[in-house]
């Protein structure tokens, strides 16, 4: 059914919880997992401009030890994942490497927003649901060790 799963992973506890359940849709579906780490450099644009030099590497040095985290997370669950490391829109990057590598499941994390934070923030899940070939799982299942053994 599924031979290309992409788990969006961002290392916070919705991403851990999109890896977790996305590693266990690839055990059952016996599927090749790509773990996908995006960069949004436009933070800092969007705070006015407040980071200072080096911030941009500093948050992508960042994110590279949260992919090494997630693909050691994936290993030690018996998986060996490729990564991507990717700056960018966060819901653009996912869309082009699913279309990319080929990927027939896409699977990311939901962070709870308020009206407030949506009016200002746009939902990534919501963009990637309107632009994605592919089917997508939103993932909110607590999948214990026991699943994924």
């Amino acid at each position: 059914m599924y031979n290309t799963v992409l788990l969006a992973y961002d290392g916070s506890e919705e991403g851990r919880l999109a890896l977790r359940e996305g590693a266990r849709m690839a055990q059952i579906t016996n599927a090749e997992v790509c773990l996908l780490a995006v960069v949004d450099l436009s933070a800092g644009i969007t705070m006015g401009g407040t980071a200072g030099p080096g911030a941009a590497e500093h948050q992508i040095n960042d994110y590279q030890a949260v992919l090494e985290t997630g693909v050691a997370r994936l290993a030690k669950m018996g998986f060996t994942a490729s990564s991507r490391l990717e700056t960018g829109d966060p819901g653009e990057r996912i869309c082009a490497i699913a279309h990319q590598i080929r990927a027939d499941l896409v699977i990311i994390g939901h962070r709870q927003q308020g009206p407030v934070s949506r009016w200002f923030h746009s939902s990534v899940a919501a963009y990637v649901m309107d632009h994605l070939e592919c089917s997508m799982l939103v993932a909110r299942k607590e999948v214990s060790d026991d699943m994924l053994m």
